[in-house]
């Protein structure tokens, strides 16, 4: 992949950075995808309340994602009929994320326009916990990742709100982790990056997003798809390692602390630069 893409040429902040796409590309299978599917199964089968939740007002929501997933060709007839068989909302949603490759959130506006997370299956979270925030509205979603509230808060309202029905738009975030697992949910306690990391225990990891408006109930479908690379790889790639040592440096602590390379950043710095 092109590692620089991940990186823009200037001090790290946070950005939104939307590109249009399509939702039958981002949802379809991958070559991936028995190794995905099967993963997958395993950690919602196993702990179905940890990585799967739908409250009972997001039922409109999943049942019309689970339609347009037909029309999408990302659910097949037989599939659809599977996942419309199950009694209940939350067995619908649980369903439909054991045939889907990509982790998916159903957000909605309240009276107030500002939207709540509803629904989803997550089996693939980068150290946070669908059980928390279920519920909540995306501000106090966002309210520990420090100042992005603050700096994109609005804009994310105002771009939410102005979704076009059916229209699909990319976006991604990066970090780094000292483990290779695709689900860092938090209570797995994985290994976390210190000053004592070698390059080869270190991964960039890549949350591809998907942000689609839903039709008919106005609803957000939030489609996640995760990528883990070795930072051996990326260092190959000069220009990618400049620009990933930018943001490292230009990072404010705050951030790196909840991004947990508060410890790490100095060492991954060097790692990066002398090798």
């Amino acid at each position: 992949m092109n590692f620089s893409e991940l990186f823009p040429d200037e001090d790290y902040r946070f950005h939104m950075a939307l590109q249009r796409g399509t939702t039958e590309e981002f949802f379809k299978p991958t070559s991936a995808n028995a190794a995905l599917m099967a993963e997958r199964r395993r950690w919602l089968r196993s702990e179905p309340r940890v990585y799967s939740a739908c409250l009972p007002e997001c039922s409109s929501l999943l049942n019309e994602c689970i339609a347009l997933a037909l029309g999408w060709r990302t659910l097949s007839e037989s599939e659809c009929a599977a996942v419309m068989a199950q009694p209940a909302p939350a067995q619908r949603c649980l369903r439909l994320g054991e045939i889907w490759e990509p982790d998916f959130l159903l957000l909605h506006p309240d009276a107030t326009g500002a939207f709540h997370l509803l629904g989803g299956c997550v089996a693939f979270p980068s150290s946070w916990s669908l059980e928390e925030k279920i519920g909540k509205p995306i501000e106090a979603i966002h309210g520990p990742v420090p100042g992005l509230n603050a700096q994109l808060g609005r804009s994310i309202h105002s771009f939410l709100g102005k979704l076009s029905a059916g229209e699909t738009r990319l976006r991604h975030n990066w970090g780094l982790s000292r483990s290779p697992e695709l689900n860092q949910h938090p209570n797995r306690a994985l290994p976390r990056l210190d000053a004592s990391v070698q390059l080869n225990e270190v991964w960039l990891r890549v949350e591809r997003q998907a942000l689609v408006r839903l039709p008919h109930t106005a609803g957000i479908l939030f489609g996640i798809r995760i990528e883990m690379h070795p930072l051996t790889e990326l260092r190959r790639d000069a220009l990618a390692a400049a620009r990933l040592v930018r943001a490292l440096r230009t990072m404010r602590i705050e951030t790196a602390v909840y991004k947990g390379l508060a410890s790490s950043r100095e060492r991954i710095i060097d790692l990066l630069e002398r090798g």
